[in-house]
Parts: structure tokens; C-alpha cells; sequence
């Protein structure tokens, strides 16, 4: 995967950094795992506007991803490798043994033609999917679940893994793409393998109007603001606003927001890295 850059014919592409994408096989999504997708704009149901920053982007349908890889034992051909406007990572199209097809995450280095299989047979390759127990130490992962057979929650952006340290009793200590080592149950399943489109935080839009099309309106500095509007607006001249605040006044940095009695709280041995 290689960067794009674009000769500067517009003020737009002056400046617009890209990515290749030519892992991309295919345009065309599989009609019968799209599904609609309704959008709010922000507005709840009598019209009021109760989430800034909100609306317009490029129509979307969803593609029906499948988190959980619970067709166990039966061999799967990928078809394409496609690109999903609702997620920074490629998906795969593949197809089971039975005819059955379904979009998976595509892990970085997948090719079409290359078979996948989920289950306690299937070998520690790319893009198989295995339970904890059963990946080698060491190795990278990602699409981890958390609770046995609620499909995967962890690791899903573009371009990130998770390493797996070590395990303990019932529990498999996963170092995440944060910072943050935390236990798992070893009954959970993850895919082998790094997330697709390991650039995609290189990308540079170019212009303001790129920003619009993923359905993302301006969003107004708190400094800017009036003290009515923002607990960092008012004063004279170009005041800094003072400590870093939200509207509603939490602090941007070094308040603690985690609840101290939330239930997977023991399961964390170390938390992310964070700089104040």
C-alpha cells in the first residue's frame, strides 16, 4: 500500500494526501447484505437540533458485517476486497463451502483466492478465526470479543492489532493497540492477523468540503464562543480560555471520566497511556 498524492489543479488537491487502495478489487457491494441506513442530521423527532456538528454527507447503504465467524469447521473463499464507507478497514467478501456469503473485516495481506476458516481446526494463518485459548503467544490479532459468542468489539479500526501476551487461569492477557493490558476470557474469539489499510491515518482530505461529505458540519472553538455559550468563551482580545473544558465544563485533560465501580475495571492490569 502506497500514499497518493495529487498534482495541485485545484486549491482542493494542493494539499490532498490519499491512499492507493489498490487492494480494492471490486466497486460493487453484494446487494444482498446492504441495508439502509437512516440519518438523523442531529435533529430529534419534533425537529430540534440536539447533537452539534451533524448532518448532510454522502448517502450510505450498511454493510452487514459478520463480527461473530461462527460457521465453524466449513472453508470460505475470499472473493473481493471492498471498501466500506462506514469503517476505516477493507472488508472481504467470502464465500462458504455451502454457498453462503458474508463480509468479514479484511485483514492486512489478504488476497482473493485465499481460503478462511473459523474454529478450533483452523490453523494460527491471517484471517482465520480461533479461540484465545488456541493462538499462539506472540502473535498479532484483532476483531476480539468480549463476551463469548457477542461477536468482536475490540480492535476493528484500520491499521491496528493487538498482541497476545500471555494467559492466566480462564483469562488471556491482551496487550491493546492503546497502551491498555487487560484480561479476556480464553472462550472469546479473535481473527489472525493486523486490520487492512494500515495507512489510513496518513490521509489528508484537502479541503473543507471533504470533511462535509462524511457528514461532519464546522465545529466553533470554545474560545470563540460568548460566556453564555462555552465556560471558555468571553474576554478581551484572544484569552486562552483558561483550563481546557468541555461545554458542559469536564475538564479536557487530567479529569478521571472512568466509573470507578464499573464491573471490567478488575480485568485491566495496566491502563492506556495518557499525557496531560
Amino acid at each position: 500500500m502506497t500514499l497518493k498524492k495529487y498534482n495541485p489543479i485545484t486549491p482542493g488537491t494542493r494539499f490532498k494526501l490519499g491512499v492507493s487502495r489498490a487492494e480494492i478489487t471490486t466497486d460493487t457491494p453484494e446487494r444482498s447484505l446492504l441495508a439502509p441506513i437512516h440519518k438523523s442530521g442531529g435533529r430529534n423527532r419534533t425537529g430540534k437540533m440536539t447533537m452539534r456538528q451533524l448532518g448532510g454527507g454522502h448517502k450510505r447503504r450498511y454493510r452487514i458485517i459478520d463480527f461473530k465467524r461462527d460457521k465453524d469447521g466449513i472453508p470460505a473463499t475470499v472473493k473481493t476486497i471492498e471498501y466500506d464507507p462506514n469503517r476505516s478497514a477493507y472488508i472481504a467478501l467470502i464465500c462458504y463451502a455451502d454457498g453462503e456469503k458474508r463480509y468479514m473485516l479484511a485483514p492486512h495481506g489478504l488476497k482473493v483466492g485465499d481460503q478462511v476458516l473459523s474454529g478450533p481446526k483452523a490453523p494460527p494463518n491471517t484471517g482465520n478465526c480461533l479461540l484465545l485459548k488456541e493462538i499462539p503467544l506472540g502473535t498479532s490479532i484483532h476483531a476480539i470479543e468480549l463476551a463469548p459468542g457477542k461477536g468482536a468489539v475490540l480492535v476493528r479500526s484500520a491499521g491496528t492489532s493487538a498482541t497476545l501476551l500471555g494467559r492466566e487461569e480462564r483469562y488471556a492477557v491482551i496487550k491493546l493497540p492503546s497502551g491498555e493490558t487487560r484480561r479476556v476470557l480464553l472462550t472469546c474469539k479473535a481473527v489472525m492477523g493486523t486490520c487492512s489499510n494500515p495507512d489510513h491515518g496518513l490521509e489528508k482530505l484537502g479541503k473543507a468540503g471533504a470533511k462535509r461529505w462524511t457528514g461532519k458540519r464546522p465545529r466553533v472553538r470554545g474560545v470563540a464562543m460568548n460566556p453564555v455559550d462555552h465556560p471558555m468563551g468571553g474576554g478581551e482580545g484572544r484569552a486562552s480560555g483558561g483550563h481546557p473544558r468541555s461545554r458542559t465544563g469536564i475538564f479536557a485533560k487530567g479529569q478521571k471520566t472512568r466509573n470507578k465501580k464499573k464491573h471490567s475495571t478488575q480485568l485491566i492490569i495496566s491502563r492506556r497511556k495518557t499525557t496531560n
